[in-house]
């Protein structure tokens, strides 16, 4: 089997290719940067100028400044490819924290409260209602990036004052005191396989590694395998990094990432992640592939009976009830594979009172 990574080449993305190097027959990396998608009836997917090769896996993933063009490829893909563990919707849901939130919602899924104002002067009146410190965000965004806290409605005013001279679309959530700490669950194929606990350094409160924060195996509880495998699901993706906040009020997500960094939680714990990523992708992709190779054998199987049967019995008299949708009589299944007809093809049909001719136009 053929697998490829289409990412931006990042030391993660490197880490699962060499990894699936081990069960695929064949790994491609493949630069996001040099794609290309066209639309239109001549439409599809180009790589370096040519027509992208098929792939029985393809794990895409990359930053979410290139979620319209991550969306388009998975959704070009989606269909054609037996297996892609995120699906298309998610690049487009997941890249924006507004989605993401109102996704956890429609799933009952824990998060701290999350507020969306439509205009300045509206988010100035939330500033009056809600309990201090808070956290203002930008809808797009990794890392830590984008994150702001305000002590004190003046704090938060001068915020929202820099936002919009900036032009910028921001949400407020309530700030969840948890003393810098957060764990970080990566869940692949429908189980935890890795967790740490995140810590922020000193006066900084994003734990996120790339903004300097350490990382420690952490043992999560049943609870928390239960939100981390439930947000996965939520946004349809077999491979996700979960952020979540033990509140004292429960645990409480706060992010996903469908293109998680690999190197901290890879040193902080004794799991070979990168393997596991890669071992899900070979199983998933082998019995999607298996199943579908079942398929097309039972059909050919089903042809080659009725091929000989045609054959053998060039005409056939079968009784029948008719089914009616309507004014339009519909044809027996079996009617239909024995004359092969094909709707892209023409049909004289011959018709008088109680009877019906039907067979195929030739000029």
């Amino acid at each position: 089997m053929k697998a490829a990574v289409i990412s931006l080449g990042s030391t993660s993305s490197q880490m699962v290719a060499e990894s699936m190097k081990k069960y695929f027959k064949k790994v491609d990396m493949i630069q996001l940067k040099e794609i290309e998608v066209s639309m239109g009836k001549d439409g599809g997917i180009l790589y370096q100028g040519e027509p992208m090769k098929n792939y029985d896996c393809i794990y895409v993933k990359g930053s979410f400044r290139y979620a319209n063009l991550l969306a388009s490829i998975a959704n070009l893909l989606e269909g054609k490819v037996p297996y892609m563990p995120i699906a298309g919707s998610a690049f487009t849901i997941v890249h924006n924290k507004l989605l993401t939130h109102l996704a956890l919602q429609q799933h009952n899924i824990p998060m701290p409260k999350t507020y969306v104002s439509s205009t300045v002067e509206a988010a100035k009146e939330l500033l009056d209602k809600v309990n201090y410190p808070i956290v203002m965000k930008f809808p797009e965004g990794t890392q830590g990036k984008g994150v702001m806290f305000a002590d004190s409605k003046s704090s938060a005013a001068s915020l929202l004052d820099a936002l919009v001279a900036l032009n910028q679309p921001f949400i407020i959530q309530e700030y969840i005191e948890t003393g810098g700490c957060d764990v970080r669950a990566l869940v692949v194929g429908g189980k935890v396989v890795a967790a740490m606990k995140r810590k922020a350094q000193k006066e900084e409160k994003r734990s996120n590694i790339h903004a300097g924060g350490t990382g420690e195996s952490v043992e999560l509880t049943r609870e928390l395998i239960n939100i981390a495998l439930d947000t996965a699901k939520a946004l349809k993706v077999d491979v996700c990094g979960v952020d979540i906040l033990e509140s004292p009020l429960g645990p409480l997500v706060i992010e996903a990432n469908i293109s998680p960094g690999l190197q901290g939680l890879s040193k902080a714990v004794d799991v070979d992640v990168p393997n596991e990523i890669a071992k899900h992708l070979f199983l998933e992709t082998e019995a999607i592939v298996k199943k579908k190779k079942r398929v097309e054998e039972k059909r050919a199987m089903e042809e080659m009976k009725l091929d000989d049967l045609s054959e053998r019995m060039p005409q056939q008299e079968i009784i029948t009830n008719l089914q009616f949708r309507g004014e339009r009589i519909l044809l027996p299944e079996v009617v239909t594979k024995l004359c092969k007809f094909n709707d892209r093809k023409e049909y004289t049909l011959k018709v008088k009172k109680g009877k019906l001719e039907l067979e195929e136009f030739k000029i």
